[in-house]
């Protein structure tokens, strides 16, 4: 099912210790793990014969590694609105640790003290959002799941919160598009492994 209209490919980084470990991973810049490795180059196969106007990447070496394990890094650019959620002083820690902690939390409701709030996330998706509203071509994102989950839920117009409701696997691709015309973004493709 291809688009007569531009399309922007969403691609969560592949696996990392703490994304296995359910750790929160924000500006921690930790590497990706061997299966990480191995899924990230599964994605150029996956993406075979697709050619795109643009590639951007978050900062994060997850996201980079993953881009140019992919066979996009040359074409790459890091992109600082792209990077991962800033969990201030809940980074590292398990939604566990954090509820035992502070009973009924929620990260898209609540966000994290010392970092970033969800308005926060959502003014930086906006931005990306303005730039692919403004492209002709088909682009090419590398990025983590929790920006890259409230990304989705603002280029449907949705609050950043509805972020929440958009699960994303490591080294999954995701298709933002529009349905008839330019005014009708939707979600082409979710999650795919």
């Amino acid at each position: 099912m291809s688009s007569a209209f531009p399309e922007t490919y969403l691609v969560r980084h592949g696996e990392t210790e703490w994304s296995v470990s359910g750790r929160h991973t924000g500006r921690t810049d930790i590497p990706l793990t061997p299966a990480g490795e191995e899924a990230a180059r599964h994605i150029a196969a996956r993406l075979s014969g697709l050619t795109f106007s643009a590639v951007w990447s978050s900062p994060s070496q997850r996201a980079s590694k993953t881009c140019a394990l992919a066979g996009f890094g040359s074409q790459a650019v890091t992109k600082a609105e792209l990077a991962e959620w800033d969990y201030g002083a809940y980074e590292g820690l398990t939604t566990k640790q954090i509820l035992a902690e502070r009973p009924g939390w929620r990260l898209f409701r609540d966000g994290c003290p010392q970092g970033e709030l969800t308005s926060d996330v959502g003014a930086r998706a906006d931005l990306t959002v303005g730039q692919l509203r403004q492209t002709d071509g088909t682009i090419l994102i590398f990025s983590s799941s929790h920006f890259l989950r409230v990304l989705a839920a603002r280029w449907l117009g949705l609050l950043p919160e509805a972020g929440e409701l958009f699960v994303l696997d490591t080294a999954s691709i995701s298709i933002l598009g529009y349905e008839h015309d330019l005014t009708e973004p939707v979600i082409r493709r979710w999650n795919q492994k």
